[in-house]
């Protein structure tokens, strides 16, 4: 979709309830009738990691095509990946409606949608029928009645280990009652124990993240670091969505429950990314997530340690449009800091470790 389709659409979609218009998205995506864009590449963007290599760094986060339906036409935007998700064992409803609200003076999005999607089976026929060669991860869920937490994250490694190129482990949904209490050090790490322990049992496993909140203390944020490190995992996605409200927001839903993305989580997520990158010693690849509407705030979360980043609540307000325009940007932004390579950048905010 241009610029200028989008600004004749994008209001039409901003008018109607917000699912409605996500829904209906889906439906284009799924029937073409959404241009592909030329997409801009440029070689010094390509990120070599975990044994893939990526045509840039910009990536689309999980929840926007939950159920692996336009994974191919997403391919076409221009991302350098996308994740699809959270998808659980079993298909779930999610929340009750209304549960998705646009605070557009903020450029955010309130959810708590809470893993609405169509369950492992359903999702997992998609993934192995897409024709697209575009990188894939799997974000995966607990259903929300579940009494054992590892064994449905373990039901999804086994599901999808053969179908994604990545798979994350998503402990950090405001959405679910009791997800985010899976941060702790003691449950969080038989948790990643019990599910690398599946993927070592299969032929050959995809590399394992692990998507953690913005709403940590300084404590939860070490013993997190601590388990991530001594467990193995592959790598770390900062953040989800967040509970808190900062004072400075106008919408008049923002008193509404739920996950806070889009600008008002750009500080706290990079703080958060920061963090983590310290904490790990820059030894474990994390994608940086939160607040990116532009070249410069996808170029920050770099410098504080993404080696990737990710976006989604921003393409509401912006347009498809957006992710060549933040690809163009990041390389202006390498050639003024003397960078020839995304890798050159990542962590430059922290100097030698």
């Amino acid at each position: 979709m241009s610029d200028l389709c989008f600004r004749i659409v994008g209001p039409v979609l901003r008018s109607m309830d917000p699912e409605t218009a996500h829904g209906l998205t889906i439906r284009a995506l799924k029937s073409g009738l959404i241009p592909c864009l030329d997409s801009f590449e440029d070689s010094r963007l390509k990120v070599r990691l975990w044994g893939l290599e990526f045509a840039n760094p910009v990536g689309l986060a999980a929840g926007f095509d939950k159920n692996a339906e336009v994974v191919g036409a997403v391919e076409k935007l221009g991302f350098g990946f996308t994740e699809i998700g959270s998808v659980t064992p079993r298909p779930q409803e999610g929340n009750p409606r209304p549960r998705l609200f646009r605070l557009a003076g903020d450029g955010a999005v309130i959810n708590r949608m809470g893993f609405n999607n169509d369950g492992l089976e359903a999702v997992a026929q998609r993934l192995a029928a897409r024709r697209g060669k575009g990188i894939v991860g799997v974000n995966l869920g607990k259903n929300k009645d579940s009494s054992d937490a590892a064994a449905d994250y373990v039901a999804g490694v086994r599901a999808m280990a053969a179908l994604a190129d990545y798979l994350v482990i998503n402990v950090s949904s405001p959405n679910t009652p009791g997800l985010r209490a899976l941060q702790g050090r003691d449950q969080l790490t038989a948790l990643l124990k019990a599910v690398l322990s599946a993927l070592a049992a299969m032929p050959s496993g995809p590399p394992l993240l692990l998507k953690i909140a913005p709403d940590l203390t300084e404590d939860d944020k070490r013993d997190i670091a601590e388990a991530a490190l001594e467990t193995g995992i592959d790598g770390l996605i900062a953040t989800n969505t967040t509970i808190a409200r900062p004072p400075q927001l106008t919408g008049f839903q923002r008193g509404e429950s739920g996950g806070l993305s889009g600008r008002p989580l750009m500080a706290p997520s990079t703080g958060v990314l920061a963090d983590m990158y310290r904490l790990t010693g820059g030894k474990l690849p994390i994608i940086g997530v939160g607040g990116i509407d532009s070249a410069e705030t996808a170029y920050a979360k770099i410098r504080a340690g993404a080696s990737l980043v990710q976006l989604y609540t921003a393409l509401v307000y912006h347009g498809p449009g957006l992710v060549n325009r933040i690809k163009r940007g990041l390389v202006e932004l390498l050639r003024a800091d003397g960078f020839d390579s995304i890798a050159q950048a990542i962590g430059a905010d922290h100097g030698e470790m």
